[in-house]
């Protein structure tokens, strides 16, 4: 099935061009031999030939780093670091909106945890490096009666939540930052969440917003069945989830 739940199929029906069926055996040939310094690169091809494949095969295909690429969106969408901009609102006593460049004055820290996708794969080691999400929450000032996050992004169809008590854990971060460099467009840069004990699809690519809100809205892929919690557990090598 493709990433958007259309078992791989164009809405208007069109073949799938000799050349973007070469076009993916390439980089995916590219990215099993490549060092992680091509990794942007690799990126950016990646996320064109994926805007053009009607077929949700590039999902299959492994992008810089051997991570998977994934987008439920028709296109790659794209801002620049000067034009991006992350609201936090909601049941807050201080909405704000911030700049990437106020994000990377802030505390920062760097995870490094392995990344687990819910289809199997897994990148071990990886660096993340952002802005606690319990961080914006201070600043914002969380009023009575909160009790969740809602994150929506600017490919204007992802979204994701988590509940308070989660988006405090010292694993929550708003990351601008992915294996030490700036995240890429085909990563969900400049800013994407990550949630770092749980399946990869609660890192929401691209994001745009943060409300906080009195309950959980199960975001985009929890439409389809998928665990609104996501804890990624022991069994797949985790120490860091809840045991509870």
């Amino acid at each position: 099935m493709s990433s958007d739940g259309t078992g791989g199929a164009d809405r208007a029906g069109t073949p799938v061009g000799r050349r973007v069926i070469l076009a993916m055996l390439g980089l995916g040939a590219a990215g099993a031999t490549v060092g992680g310094y091509l990794q942007n690169g690799i990126d950016n091809v990646l996320a064109s030939v994926t805007a053009k494949d009607p077929t949700g095969l590039s999902g299959l295909l492994p992008g810089g780093g051997g991570f998977r690429f994934y987008s439920v969106a028709d296109t790659i969408p794209h801002r620049s670091p000067a034009d991006y901009r992350l609201t936090v609102d909601g049941l807050v006593e201080r909405p704000a909106t911030y700049t990437l460049a106020q994000l990377q004055a802030m505390p920062r820290t760097r995870l490094v945890k392995d990344v687990q996708c819910v289809t199997g794969w897994r990148v071990p080691h990886t660096p993340f490096t952002g802005v606690l999400l319990s961080h914006l929450l201070d600043e914002a000032g969380v009023r009575p009666g909160a009790k969740a996050l809602t994150f929506t992004c600017f490919d204007g169809v992802y979204s994701e939540s988590l509940t308070l008590d989660q988006a405090r854990r010292p694993d929550m971060m708003v990351a601008y930052a992915m294996d030490d460099r700036p995240v890429t467009d085909a990563h969900g840069g400049p800013v994407r969440l990550y949630a770092a004990p749980m399946y990869f699809y609660k890192s929401a690519k691209w994001l745009s917003g943060i409300t906080v809100t009195d309950h959980v809205q199960p975001g985009y892929w929890e439409h389809y069945g998928y665990d609104v919690d996501a804890w990624v557990g022991k069994s797949n090598g985790r120490t860091d989830a809840p045991t509870d």
